[in-house]
């Protein structure tokens, strides 16, 4: 079976670095190397949990602060091992996860990366289910965790991660880039990432930017795009009509509340419509639907 290392980003995260790379020795399948890659940490406790972690057998590259792509194609270039782990020093896996996604790879020389579904913890308690897929299925969105197995050799082949992308969806840029060639990102279909929710994650930060920083995925990676626009188009459309589903069924849930403003050319007036004549009532200005029909 091909051998895995694991790379760890951190940053400031005190003790939650270490509870990382406890899950990563706790893997049923032990990974040849575990790096943890500090990206300019300044706190203090953050300083000496690396220290410790170090002293412990666990190998911590330290770098001044580059972000988190930076950081994560040093580790890359660090190790050896035809397949890698990327990992964010706030996460953890279940104990299978290297095994499980390693059987992917192992199972198909096409695939360039497999990851998991994700169990949130913190703010949020619930279960994540990423698709995985080919280019066309990430067009519209990402499919795919940060939290991944790689392909070390396409990864390097891709360019790594683009390290000007401080403000996010640097690994939804990386997966675009290992799948305009070919091939595909598996999932397995159980929750092996233990992902930490914060109001204050980079994660959560990003969607403030959403709009831009799509544009810029679209206008580096135009080539695929152009190939599949339709195909892009649709499954935008497709997720719009979905969400727009969600909040017809909470308007018939919750016959008190307000339709707000009705959007014209989207669905939304056939949707109000549907909701009122469900609710018994017809349109007026007192029902709050707006004039925009």
């Amino acid at each position: 079976m091909t051998e895995v290392s694991v790379v760890i980003t951190a940053f400031d995260q005190g003790g939650l670095v270490a509870e990382a790379v406890a899950s990563v020795w706790a893997q049923t399948v032990r990974p040849a190397r575990v790096v943890v890659v500090d990206d300019g940490s300044s706190d203090p406790g953050s300083l000496a949990v690396l220290d410790r972690l170090a002293q412990s057998g666990t190998e911590v590259l330290r770098q001044a602060n580059a972000g988190v792509s930076a950081a994560r194609n040093a580790g890359i270039r660090a190790v050896g091992e035809p397949f890698v782990v990327v990992l964010d020093g706030d996460d953890r896996l279940a104990p299978a996860f290297i095994e499980r996604t390693r059987a992917l790879l192992d199972g198909d020389p096409e695939m360039v990366a497999a990851s998991s579904w994700m169990r949130t913890h913190g703010v949020l308690e619930a279960e994540v289910r990423p698709g995985g897929g080919r280019a066309v299925d990430f067009l519209a969105r990402n499919g795919c965790p940060a939290t991944a197995l790689l392909r070390r050799a396409a990864c390097e082949a891709a360019g790594g991660y683009d390290e000007a992308m401080r403000a996010g969806f640097e690994d939804w840029d990386l997966f675009l880039a290992l799948l305009a060639g070919g091939g595909s990102i598996g999932i397995v279909s159980e929750p092996l990432i233990e992902y930490r929710t914060s109001p204050v994650s980079a994660n959560v930060r990003s969607m403030t930017q959403r709009l831009e920083l799509y544009g810029g995925l679209i206008d580096k990676h135009r080539p695929l795009f152009d190939a599949h626009l339709r195909e892009a188009l649709l499954a935008l459309e497709g997720r719009a009509i979905g969400l727009g589903a969600r909040v017809e069924e909470l308007l018939l849930r919750h016959p008190g509340e307000p339709f707000g403003e009705v959007s014209y050319g989207d669905g939304g007036m056939a949707a109000a419509v549907r909701v009122a004549s469900a609710r018994g009532k017809g349109y007026s200005s007192e029902s709050g639907i707006g004039s925009n029909q």
